[in-house]
């Protein structure tokens, strides 16, 4: 029999309430009954009822985590992060996915059914309006990877997309491409329209310069193959920023299909700097994304936020930098 709260009462000679307290966070309790009762449960070997404890205390320590891209191999590491360090808050995850959702409304009554104490959207592609209706539902919400704004509605944490490609942008052209692409993720998502406008501003600035743009369907591997051998039908450019790693990687295998060389015959460039992208038969050069410092910060915000929920939003940026390996040709001297 698996042991109750009376168990451990009787065994600690206290009272049921005594037992509830010593195992609710900031409730009052002696040292001595502190110990009575924690030797008495170790004895029993008696672990709390979160569930229970969360009809006292009015919080679930139950934390949303939603997405909406799991076929992105960067989200494993994302999630890992998120799942390690949420835990090691004393709070529990509750991962949602919300491909093909686009009604913020059924997100909200799906974690209110949860009574989940703060939402934190994960995702670079869902609009700032998902993250703003768990906040107006009255749900602590961080918007990890979200769009930068001066005047975010709520907290929103990642990199500044625009001026990553700007940055990539110069990346090519002090490689000295003069032809260069851009092959994004969906259209309609605004970190692929932030990197489209930066890497088409600073591309505008180089009066001999031609430079072009095309989407993947989604960020995968799949859609990024299908693009490029797309692209590669057309008359295709010398280099391509392709605004993530997974779509980068479908491009290598395309362009491997049709006997063309990287970066001999085309130069690619990514952004996220995921593990696959560091590996040896891959060896791409990429834009990388602090992912760890930007889920620490979201994590940290969260927790800072159920202690009080009306904190002012922030935006906190992380600075990107660019990882050489093997798939651009060298700078020019």
């Amino acid at each position: 029999m698996v042991p109750t709260l009376k168990d451990v009462a009787e065994r600690a000679g206290v009272s049921r309430s005594a037992v509830s307290r010593t195992f609710t966070e900031g409730a009052s309790v002696s040292d001595k009954m502190r110990r009575r009762v924690e030797k008495a449960a170790g004895e029993l070997g008696y672990s709390p009822n979160a569930l229970a404890s969360s009809l006292t205390t009015g919080r679930t320590k139950l934390i949303g985590l939603v997405s909406n891209n799991f076929h992105n191999p960067i989200f494993l590491q994302v999630f890992d992060l998120f799942t390690r360090g949420l835990q090691a808050q004393g709070l529990r995850p509750l991962l949602v996915n919300l491909t093909d959702e686009t009604d913020p409304a059924n997100s909200v009554r799906m974690l209110k059914q949860y009574s989940v104490d703060g939402v934190v959207v994960a995702s670079s592609t869902l609009p700032p309006g998902f993250a703003k209706a768990f906040r107006d539902a009255g749900m602590p919400a961080v918007h990890s990877f979200g769009r930068h704004s001066s005047a975010p509605e709520v907290h929103v944490v990642g990199i500044d997309n625009v001026a990553s490609g700007r940055m990539a942008a110069q990346t090519l052209i002090a490689r000295g491409y003069r032809n260069v692409g851009f092959l994004g993720g969906p259209e309609m998502a605004s970190s692929t329209q932030d990197r489209l406008n930066g890497f088409m501003d600073q591309a505008a600035k180089q009066h001999d310069l031609s430079a072009s743009y095309s989407f993947a369907e989604a960020y995968t591997f799949e859609a990024g193959r299908r693009e490029m051998l797309r692209l590669l039908e057309t008359q295709r450019a010398e280099a391509y920023f392709c605004g993530d790693d997974v779509l980068s990687i479908g491009a290598l295998s395309a362009i491997a299909d049709q006997g063309l060389s990287v970066p001999g015959d085309i130069g690619i460039l990514g952004l996220n700097d995921m593990e696959m992208a560091g590996w040896e038969n891959i060896n791409l050069t990429t834009i990388r994304q602090p992912i760890q410092q930007i889920v620490a910060s979201s994590i940290e915000l969260m927790v800072a936020m159920l202690d009080e929920p009306d904190r002012y939003p922030e935006a906190r940026l992380f600075a990107t930098e660019i990882i050489e390996r093997g798939t651009l040709r060298p700078i020019l001297p």
